[in-house]
């Protein structure tokens, strides 16, 4: 009988332990420097973007483009380019930072509106 109670304690501390939520430490993420690497037509490619309160600032294949960065809440807002070269540049993103360890935050993004979401992983390099 011991026995059952104690393997009943430890059952429910491991259940316990495995619906903790993941870390959200959004605020370390709202400004700094970050790198994002992504499959681009089969190459896995980098690019790098600094973000403070209100702009976003992309470098990729050597070229700069800025964003404006409306925050909802502290894990969430909302990037729309500045100077749109096409008509799907026009579309905003809405980001969302759901997970958080150390450098690193895992966020889904998705066009403002649209129910298909994305997943990513960034890494903040400096503040």
């Amino acid at each position: 009988m011991k026995r059952i109670f104690f393997y009943s304690v430890v059952a429910c501390f491991f259940f316990a332990l495995s619906c903790k939520s993941p870390e959200r430490d959004c605020a370390n993420f709202k400004t700094g420097t970050f790198t994002f690497e992504t499959l681009l037509d089969g190459e896995l490619v980098a690019t790098t973007f600094t973000r403070n309160d209100t702009l976003e600032v992309d470098f990729f294949n050597g070229k700069a483009d800025s964003s404006s960065v409306r925050w909802i809440n502290d894990c969430e807002y909302i990037v729309k380019k500045l100077n749109p070269k096409s008509m799907s540049e026009e579309k905003a993103l809405h980001m969302k930072i759901i997970a958080t360890d150390g450098d690193f935050y895992t966020f889904e993004y998705s066009l403002v509106g649209e129910t298909n979401k994305q997943r990513g992983t960034a890494k903040k390099t400096t503040n």
